[in-house]
């Protein structure tokens, strides 16, 4: 099964994202206690019947090279599961096909979340 390889977590800190990752991970059948954020370590691997990528790159500046590094073709081209947290860091080339998932901190225990798709290669 193909799947949309990579979610782009866009919000500011306290929103959700780590959060939104554990229900993902709960979701492509991996223990979501074991999942926390790689805000130092910048990539976290969960196995399981479909391998997720966590990434976090608020530590990254915008825009600095740091996809090669990290192997992000590679984790793109297995079938797996990308999610990176501050994703709109991303250079617009390593925005490809997959969803945008937008968090927005309403108050303490509330959220809005906005999914959208992202069309293709450049486009978020």
């Amino acid at each position: 099964m193909p799947l949309p390889a990579l979610a782009i977590l866009v919000g500011d800190l306290g929103s959700g994202k780590t959060v939104f990752v554990k229900g993902l991970a709960a979701g492509l059948g991996i223990d979501p206690a074991e999942v926390s954020s790689p805000s130092f370590t910048l990539v976290n691997i969960y196995d399981g019947p479909i391998r997720l990528f966590h990434l976090d790159l608020y530590r990254i500046p915008e825009g600095a090279p740091i996809e090669e590094q990290l192997g992000l073709a590679e984790m793109l081209a297995e079938e797996a599961m990308v999610a990176v947290e501050w994703g709109e860091r991303l250079r617009p080339e390593w925005k490809t096909d997959g969803w945008q998932v937008r968090l927005r901190w309403i108050a303490e225990d509330t959220r809005e979340i906005t999914i959208s798709r992202i069309a293709g290669r450049g486009q978020a």
